[in-house]
């Protein structure tokens, strides 16, 4: 019983046996610790970014309102867990970002911070380097064949995300002004 498709088969010898998880025929793992190493860099660029504005703002307003009992136990709670926070947070999009930023504005330990980043680096090159690059070497498969379709399939994403920022934005402002003419 054959377990592969005449075509799978075909494209595994024509990229050299390298298997589909591969870029420009560059070996799986040699794509793994790019993407490791391009988000270690990125992550850890953010989280000293993080520190130096909390130095920077270390007096004033925001140094006061961080030494109030109430700042001290959430960052108490943040140095405590916000560890898995880190690690989690390389599972969704958009959000690690902030979530790198807030641990070194808090001065997170940086060895508590280090293997939370760590994990979660791994985590996120495996996501990447597996369903990123099969969704690449799809797209450009598609695109190779049905040229017409990977535009289509393009602007329908285009589409659905101006619509959800459409809505999502519209939904503001409508919550908005029902409250500014309670105000009134």
């Amino acid at each position: 019983m054959q377990l592969t498709t005449p075509a799978l088969a075909r494209a595994a010898e024509e990229s050299g046996g390298t298997g589909v998880f591969t870029i420009a025929g560059v070996p799986f793992w040699v794509v793994y610790a790019a993407a490791f190493g391009i988000v270690l860099v990125r992550a850890q660029a953010t989280y000293w970014a993080g520190r130096g504005v909390a130095r920077g703002t270390s007096r004033g307003r925001v140094a006061d309102a961080l030494a109030s009992p109430g700042a001290v136990t959430v960052i108490a709670r943040v140095n405590r867990w916000g560890p898995p926070a880190v690690t989690l947070s390389f599972f969704t999009v958009g959000v690690q970002t902030l979530v790198n930023l807030a641990a070194g504005y808090l001065r997170m330990p940086f060895g508590r911070y280090l293997v939370a980043l760590l994990a979660g680096c791994a985590v996120w090159a495996g996501i990447w380097t597996t369903v990123g690059t099969a969704a690449v070497n799809a797209a450009i498969a598609v695109g190779l064949r049905h040229p017409v379709t990977l535009v289509a399939v393009g602007l329908g994403a285009v589409a659905l995300v101006s619509w959800v920022v459409y809505r999502l934005t519209h939904r503001a402002d409508r919550t908005a002004a029902p409250a500014a003419e309670d105000a009134a």
